[in-house]
């Protein structure tokens, strides 16, 4: 048996206590997500081969993202460059899964990345985007529960 590292990946998921459809939408408009995640600002949105692009005001640079795959309101596939990332075109994949619980009252949002090099690089890479995507879903429940914005301030 080879038990070979060879590509790393991650998972964070958390609770919110709204319906899926809600949830889903937060994530999917770029004026939603411009209000507590993007906050340089999104443009376009998530749907199925579309390429949007993402700005943070502490990160400056507008980011290409690719939507491989929009299923509303349950799933969504993005890719976008990645320093180190093992896929032959230099791209990881960020999956978002959203699942109705409690009887419809609140959703389970599970976002996994993968296609990081098994080098230093590519885990100081994966380990700054699971940072990055536990901050959002964060930065999420409490846009979507209180109409908050956390990340305003919080990383400059």
């Amino acid at each position: 048996m080879n038990d070979e590292l060879k590509e790393l990946s991650f998972t964070v998921s958390g609770r919110i206590a709204r319906p899926i459809a809600d949830v889903y939408e937060a994530v999917a408009d770029p004026q939603q997500l411009s209000e507590y995640f993007t906050t340089g600002g999104a443009r376009g949105r998530l749907e199925t081969g579309s390429e949007v692009t993402w700005d943070f005001d502490d990160f400056p640079g507008a980011f290409p993202v690719h939507v491989v795959d929009a299923q509303p309101p349950n799933r969504l596939v993005i890719r976008w460059d990645g320093e180190a990332a093992a896929s032959e075109d230099g791209m990881t994949t960020t999956t978002f899964e959203f699942e109705s619980i409690d009887d419809g009252a609140r959703t389970l949002v599970t976002i996994t990345e993968s296609s990081w090099t098994a080098t230093p690089a590519g885990a100081t890479n994966a380990f700054g985007n699971c940072q990055g995507w536990t901050g959002m879903l964060v930065a999420l429940k409490v846009w979507v529960e209180h109409g908050i914005s956390l990340r305003d301030g919080f990383y400059k």
